[in-house]
């Protein structure tokens, strides 16, 4: 596929293992349930709506997904922060094969300037999340 969802939506793959923190993260995310991502997307100069459009539009009836949040930095022009909220490592994975998820990478691609990986975490609650 190329580009996999996790790298282009949560921009998680392009980096990299995290290294001791994300293996922690990821063996923690399997017993409480919940696994999170952050990501920073820089877009082409001047596409920046145009890609926070398509990632918007890309997300609509994921299963398994908790909260998705597409939010401009108000301190770059290009950039993009992407705050993901799944069920579960494993919802999270399998999102990767939504039609929605493939179309918005093919139309999203030519877009991206660069992606950083900034952080898997274990989301504990908070408002929509419910108690976990």
């Amino acid at each position: 596929m190329g580009i996999e969802r996790r790298t282009f939506l949560a921009a998680t793959a392009a980096i990299g293992a995290l290294g001791p923190a994300t293996s922690m993260a990821s063996a923690a995310a399997g017993r409480n349930g919940m696994y999170g991502l952050i990501g920073k997307m820089t877009a082409q100069v001047g596409k920046r709506d145009a890609l926070a459009a398509i990632l918007v539009d890309g997300v609509a009836g994921m299963p398994g997904c908790l909260s998705y949040v597409v939010a401009n930095d108000p301190a770059s022009a290009d950039t993009i922060w992407i705050t993901e909220v799944w069920e579960s490592k494993q919802a999270h994975a399998a999102s990767l094969s939504l039609p929605s998820v493939r179309d918005a990478i093919t139309r999203g691609r030519p877009l991206i300037a660069a992606m950083e990986r900034v952080a898997e975490t274990i989301p504990v609650g908070g408002s929509g999340l419910g108690a976990k």
